[in-house]
């Protein structure tokens, strides 16, 4: 099949979409797949991949919020290079204008929404959550709850990757959600990875001992991820016991975060790591891992943290809840500061050696991107099948 995606939220600085995109380039490949990716950029060229596929750039403004994303603000151009690559099926990657320009498309392929992004647990629950339920938000938010409908009934299926959000989005009357989990690189995070003197230098720069425990988060600096939240649990539950935090990252609230960190020796920034098998011994040497977004869609950071062998500290809404069972982490009410720190305690309370053997199952068990794709492209080719055989 020739699969274009159109991914208004695919940049070469990174993040989770990126991961998953390039992933996808090789992986498509591997199973005989033409991939295309449609992004803006900063100008109209194509990026070839060594393994296969290609990204086309369609020239693009920069996004005022967060200048390293850019977003297509011309329907016109995008329906030029879907004319030109005439696909056999065409992914939208956003429930914003991209859904709507691939809608708009007046091509013949069946087309899939990949719901990338939960708006309305990122800003709607998030902002207005303390003064009403999620149901009353839904309805003030109506709006856009027929949007997404409107998109249900227009593209052929709409992907979501955890069973949270795709309960919402059927009991808000989105028609054709099916989920389809993601999963992690195979061979790469694994509790192998585990390094004493990694952790120990880590600690060493939260300026503890090596018997405090060392937990870690991943994550860009956004709003929606509540980094303020998690330093906040990590520093009221460190009233206990030694705790140190490494926050992995990077984004516009930087300087917000170091503000909220003050003179607090205990936590330590890090800065994004590209290299995927050094992030993977980070994981792999921490403690734990710590988690305050409650908007992922699947919680790659969480599943990655979970091949790696790591109890988990996570909300109890959102994808990352997927990967915590009763034997290998905590849950807590997500935007709950308090919440987080009683969970801190009560995982670290925990016999240590029965948490890590039970963590070292789960990691066993993580589920493999490779098979998220072969599940995707399956469904893909069901859905391409009466056209092509028309054709």
């Amino acid at each position: 099949m020739k699969i274009v995606d159109v991914c208004a939220f695919y940049t070469p600085h990174g993040g989770g979409v990126k991961t998953y995109i390039d992933r996808k380039l090789a992986i498509g490949a591997a199973l005989g797949h033409e991939i295309i990716v449609i992004a803006p950029g900063s100008h109209d060229h194509v990026e070839l991949r060594s393994g296969g596929g290609r990204i086309v750039y369609v020239a693009s403004p920069q996004l005022i919020v967060d200048r390293r994303y850019r977003y297509f603000d011309d329907p016109s151009a995008v329906h030029a290079r879907l004319d030109t690559e005439r696909p056999d099926l065409v992914e939208a990657s956003s429930p914003w204008r991209t859904a709507n320009i691939v809608a708009n498309w007046q091509g013949s392929a069946p087309r899939s929404l990949i719901m990338h992004a939960d708006p309305m647990a990122a800003y709607a629950y998030r902002w207005f959550g303390r003064f009403g339920s999620r149901e009353a938000i839904d309805k003030s938010f109506d709006l856009f709850w027929r949007h997404l409908r409107r998109l249900g009934d227009r593209f052929d299926c709409v992907v979501s990757a955890n069973r949270h959000l795709s309960s919402r989005l059927q009991a808000g009357g989105v028609a054709g959600v099916t989920t389809i989990p993601m999963g992690v690189d195979p061979g790469l995070f694994s509790p192998a990875h585990r390094d004493a003197g990694l952790r120990c230098d880590l600690l060493a720069r939260c300026a503890l001992p090596e018997r405090a425990s060392l937990l870690i988060g991943v994550g860009r600096h956004s709003a929606e991820k509540r980094w303020p939240l998690v330093i906040d649990a990590c520093l009221a539950a460190s009233q206990h016991r030694p705790i140190g935090l490494a926050l992995v990252g990077d984004g516009r609230d930087r300087g917000r975060i170091v503000r909220h960190i003050g003179n607090n020796p205990h936590v330590h920034l890090l800065a994004p790591i590209a290299d995927r098998l050094l992030l993977a011994k980070l994981m792999a040497s921490a403690d734990a891992l710590i988690h305050g977004c409650e908007a992922e869609t699947f919680g790659l950071v969480a599943a990655e943290a979970a091949a790696s062998g790591l109890p988990l500290i996570v909300p109890d809404a959102g994808g990352a809840s997927d990967f915590v069972a009763l034997d290998n982490g905590e849950l807590y009410a997500a935007g709950d500061a308090g919440a987080a720190a009683r969970a801190i305690g009560r995982l670290l309370s925990r016999d240590r050696t029965r948490l890590i053997a039970a963590a070292a199952r789960r990691a066993a068990d993580a589920p493999l991107i490779d098979d998220h794709f072969g599940a995707l492209f399956d469904l893909y080719g069901d859905l391409a099948t009466p056209l092509r055989s028309a054709a």
